[in-house]
């Protein structure tokens, strides 16, 4: 019993609280589990697409003549179209919709991924890659932008682990499912490497054309969320956009004023570290691999998977804990370490040791995206975080150019890429440095109280609500 000094709380204030947060969360799990693996099937399009020169790099050179410089170049020219056009595309988004322009960039660089099988020489390869680029431009950008109008904070660590792992997956899939391609070699008179970017390019307009019918633009579009989970999380996400703006003030920034922001600077050169570490992987992995002897096409692929797999589980583990605690500055320092130190110890030791310490450097690059983002969306003026985005993730991207191409150099002229994966791995070390000076608000502003209702669960009271609520 409360003693006569004691105040009694209103129970209306609690238990209305409840029932916002009971419907916030309860919209925001629908969205987890029907939105964002449409995003994560899509993107694991976009990464086979993309990468999947990879596994035919020895056969372009065997039937085309495109060797270890040219094709370097090539896998990086992408990069240069992406980001010219990643901004522009991201801005045609806010005009068109998500439905439909996401719907859009899928078909086309599924297209133009096909496309791929009409390659003639090195001039013809570079042409299609830079098409390639354009077709892709503003999906990464996109999405992010997207959770961030459909979702709070507290959820979108756990929905860009859920969506990044679709390029896990992609990477994990694309050594086994290119190996059988790449044995067609012959059948109606196409090489197997042209059958792998048929059938693969084919594979993404199909789903480009699913998620037109499948996605919505706009929260009061959809029909599997009732009106109070619609109420619910639209306030929670204008509540958050309402305290950034207290912070950054209301006024828009151009595109060169984005550019000129140190914090955007020091952002960009983070993600540029972590994209070299990602594509100097994607492209030159599988003949990092062939080194290991006895291996053949499949095992190749097979053991390609392995670095992507152990990412994949740390994917998760660290969105959750970063979600959960908002704490993830730490997390990215940790992240970017882990990776430098697996790279350059990859580097250093023979083919079989580096596929392990390969493995470990993924677990660090790889699974940034869900700790990295959120601290973006966190810091940036709501008012300019679609071209925040867009312009981080497009300079940043410039280290798929850098990367592969880098690596063909040293390659062409060394035989080897031990010192690549060396200076890889100290990119990695300065970066984490870097991120000494990145100031995340969840560092010091985040109740524990209040984040545990919102990840872990909903608690007793609130679930009393829910149920009342139902």
């Amino acid at each position: 019993m409360n003693s006569p000094s004691e105040k009694t709380p209103s129970p209306g204030a609690p238990v209305a609280l409840d029932i916002r947060e009971a419907a916030v969360h309860g919209a925001a799990s629908k969205i987890l589990r029907r939105v964002v693996p449409v995003f994560a099937v899509m993107m694991m399009c976009n990464q086979l697409n993309r990468s999947n020169i990879g596994y035919a790099q020895e056969h372009l050179e065997a039937d085309l003549g495109i060797g270890a410089a040219a094709y370097g170049l090539g896998a990086g020219l992408f990069f240069i179209t992406y980001m010219l056009c990643e901004v522009p595309s991201n801005l045609l988004m806010a005009r068109f919709g998500a439905r439909i322009w996401l719907s859009r960039i899928c078909v086309s660089w599924g297209v133009v991924s096909a496309c791929t099988l009409f390659v003639q020489g090195p001039v013809s390869f570079y042409a299609l890659r830079f098409l390639l680029g354009a077709a892709e431009a503003g999906f990464v950008p996109a999405v992010l932008y997207y959770f961030s109008t459909w979702l709070p904070n507290a959820y979108r660590g756990r929905a860009n682990a859920r969506y990044g792992v679709g390029a896990l997956v992609a990477f994990s899939v694309s050594g086994p499912l290119s190996g059988p391609l790449l044995d067609m070699d012959g059948v109606l008179g196409l090489h197997g490497w042209q059958w792998m970017f048929l059938l693969e390019g084919l594979l993404s307009v199909g789903i480009g054309v699913f998620a037109f019918f499948w996605l919505d633009s706009r929260i009061e579009d959809v029909s599997w969320l009732n009106e109070q989970e619609k109420t619910a999380l639209t306030e929670a996400i204008e509540t958050e956009k309402a305290e950034a703006v207290e912070v950054y003030g209301e006024g828009g920034a151009s595109f060169w004023s984005v550019l000129r922001d140190p914090k955007i600077a020091l952002f960009v050169f983070i993600y540029f570290a972590t994209q070299m570490s990602i594509y100097a992987n994607t492209f030159w992995l599988p003949s990092i691999v062939g080194d290991i002897p006895g291996t053949n096409a499949v095992t190749v692929g097979l053991l390609s998977s392995l670095p992507w797999l152990c990412a994949m589980v740390a994917m998760f583990a660290l969105a959750r804990v970063g979600d959960r605690t908002g704490r993830r500055k730490p997390l990215l320092v940790g992240q970017l370490f882990v990776a430098g130190a697996g790279t350059l110890v990859a580097a250093l030791v023979s083919p079989w040791w580096a596929l392990v310490w390969l493995c470990v450097a993924a677990m660090g690059f790889k699974s940034i995206s869900p700790v990295f983002w959120p601290i973006v969306q966190r810091s940036v003026n709501p008012m300019t975080i679609g071209v925040a985005i867009a312009v981080i993730n497009s300079v940043a991207n410039l280290g798929g150019f850098v990367a592969p191409f880098g690596f063909g150099l040293v390659k062409a002229h060394t035989g080897s890429t031990q010192w690549a994966l060396v200076a890889l791995g100290c990119l990695s070390f300065v970066a984490a440095v870097a991120c000494l000076w990145v100031r995340d608000p969840g560092d010091a502003d985040r109740e524990p109280a209040a984040r545990e209702s919102r990840t872990e669960g909903i608690n007793p009271i609130s679930q009393e609500a829910a149920e009342a609520a139902r």
